[in-house]
């Protein structure tokens, strides 16, 4: 590891910087650029523009910097700079003159660029190489990069150009493809713990292993967030460095207290949850993090369910693993990932809420009664089944819901109505049958809510049809008006056929649908359902006509009837938006 690079100055460093790696050696977790940058120096195949995107504290700067150093070291180009002359000590310190650093974010105009470029034909005063790096590149205006790309694509043969970037999505694709790309990879945990080791040997203080494996994991992938942390402890702390000084630095909660927590929720004891709630709050520990902790928590219990490897079990140790495993036996996959979805919620929520722990009673309590939710495909199939079995035309179903249409005395079925509307009073069909105003009408008994049966023949269902439609009167019955024959299906159910699949479609919409079931209740006083069917050809209109399967709205009001998807819906404020076949993995 590099020695602290200013450790003989008065004026203090903080870790970040004192421990900055000085070669490609002791850049950590980046192999892979420091071994092609490497390369390209030995081949002598050193581009003019280089781009280094990444996420925060993951070393794009630290990199440019050993880059600016191994071409411009007096020994060089080498991929060991010495560290000693005059230009290794400038560029490590900042303050090398040709070596130019430049914030993207404050320096983003046209005229900055304008002044970059009248200084690039300026030959380097002491080194081989000016090299400019933009930190933050993304920040830059578009102005501002087009300006940039003539001399991006031919500068000098003494100019080089590294840019660093946290979003590189927003640079200009003309500026991407005049530079060669690397992406810095966020560092591994156990590569984190190790410099952090090496830091504290440095720094003659003791640590526990595990009090470091929280930092590392705190950090996220950074090694600059980790450090600052590490900074944090050892004004924190008087002498050693234990987990206890972590959590209460962090405010954190010990993995066996949230492991407690999670306990009470899944055995369904929320006023336990609650008192655990507030003990650890009570000692200091912070709402938010305490929810990101159970966030961590629930991934692991994921990973287990699924049948991952415990070397993937991120966010717990392998001391808690028997606990985690008793934990992820008691649950199914889809309740954990319900209870992920909640804490998640509640996270996302807590960001804008000043009340970050009732946010956080309150998804406890959700969870304490979560039903078991593994149930849902079980339905769906279900639900599916039923579905194709409509379709098929089962026996049974056919038996119990298909009624013969109406034939006259030649055995045809009785076809009536005319194109532009119910008959006229002086056509010959209804000369010869009763007309609306002659035929008797149904009409509901009083007191009586519901009749077993509607039993009603032909000639009362054209009567009914006929005063429903003069009631309307409008486009809706024009439309309704077209059809071809009437039956009663089941119980409640009236099958209109209509002349076309144009007019069938027009009287599904729900609109049209909904006028016409309700002018039939006003007029009879019973409450119907339609059901509006096409009519086939001669030959296919003879047969009984098959049962329509249920359509999507139909297997969603079904589905929503079960009372395992009513508590999913009252919990989640959520809706049913679509209904799938579950797709069973093949074993």
């Amino acid at each position: 590891m590099a020695a602290p690079t200013n450790s003989t100055t008065s004026q203090y460093t903080v870790v970040a910087r004192r421990y900055r790696p000085q070669s490609f050696t002791d850049l950590v977790g980046q192999s892979q650029v420091a071994t092609a940058l490497s390369n390209a120096i030995q081949q002598q195949r050193v581009g003019h523009a280089y781009l280094f995107t990444g996420a925060r504290g993951v070393g794009k700067t630290s990199a440019a910097r050993i880059f600016a150093k191994c071409l411009n070291c007096q020994q060089g180009p080498t991929t060991e700079p010495c560290q000693q002359c005059d230009i290794c000590e400038g560029i490590a310190s900042g303050e090398d003159v040709d070596v130019i650093e430049i914030d993207g974010a404050s320096n983003n105009s046209v005229e900055e660029i304008r002044q970059l470029r009248s200084n690039v034909i300026v030959r380097p005063s002491r080194a081989r190489f000016k090299i400019y790096i933009i930190d933050e590149v993304h920040m830059l205006t578009k102005h501002a990069f087009n300006a940039l790309l003539k001399t991006l694509e031919e500068p000098p043969e003494h100019v080089k150009f590294i840019f660093c970037t946290t979003d590189p999505e927003r640079i200009l694709v003309t500026v991407l493809s005049r530079c060669q790309r690397y992406d810095f990879l966020p560092i591994q945990t156990a590569a984190i713990r190790q410099r952090l080791q090496e830091i504290v040997a440095h720094e003659n203080v003791k640590a526990d292993d595990e009090a470091l494996e929280l930092l590392a994991r705190r950090a996220g992938g950074s090694m600059r967030d980790s450090q600052s942390l590490l900074e944090q402890l050892l004004s924190y702390c008087e002498s050693d460095i234990s987990v206890s000084d972590v959590h209460e630095l962090l405010g954190t909660a010990d993995i066996s207290k949230v492991i407690e927590v999670a306990e009470s929720m899944i055995g369904g004891r929320a006023a336990e949850s609650l008192d655990k709630l507030e003990q650890a709050i009570a000692a200091g520990v912070d709402a938010g993090q305490l929810t990101e902790q159970l966030v961590g928590l629930g991934r692991d219990l994921m990973a287990l369910k699924v049948g991952c490897d415990p070397s993937l079990i991120l966010h717990t140790t392998s001391d808690y693993l028997p606990r985690l495993q008793t934990l992820c036996d008691s649950l199914g996959l889809e309740q954990i990932l319900a209870i992920l979805q909640v804490l998640d919620q509640c996270l996302v929520k807590s960001r804008y809420s000043t009340y970050v722990r009732t946010l956080l009673e309150v998804a406890i309590v959700r969870i304490c009664h979560l039903e078991n939710l593994d149930r849902i495909p079980e339905l769906v199939r279900q639900i599916q089944s039923d579905a194709a079995a409509n379709r098929g035309g089962s026996p049974a179903r056919a038996a119990e819901t298909e009624v013969p249409a109406p034939r006259g005395a030649a055995g045809k079925p009785i076809a009536t109505g005319k194109k532009n509307g119910p008959p006229r009073d002086d056509s010959p069909l209804t000369r010869s049958r009763p007309t609306a105003e002659t035929a008797p009408v149904p009409q509901p008994v009083a007191g009586q809510t519901a009749a077993p049966r509607i039993d009603w023949d032909v000639t009362q269902l054209e009567a009914v049809w006929r005063t429903v439609l003069a009631e309307l009167g409008d486009v809706t019955a024009d439309v309704a008006g077209n059809y071809a024959a009437l039956e009663m299906a089941g119980t409640d159910q009236l099958v209109v056929t209509l002349k076309s699949s144009y007019d069938r479609d027009l009287c599904r919409r729900p609109e049209r649908k909904r006028r016409l079931e309700q002018a039939v209740l006003d007029s009879t006083g019973k409450r119907i359902r339609l059901d509006f069917r096409a009519a086939e050809s001669s030959t296919a209109s003879e047969a009984a006509p098959a049962v329509a399967p249920p359509t999507r709205r139909q297997r969603m009001k079904q589905l929503e009837q079960d009372p395992l998807i009513r508590s999913a819906i009252n919990l989640f404020d959520a809706e049913i938006v679509d209904v799938k076949p579950h797709k069973q993995k093949p074993r």
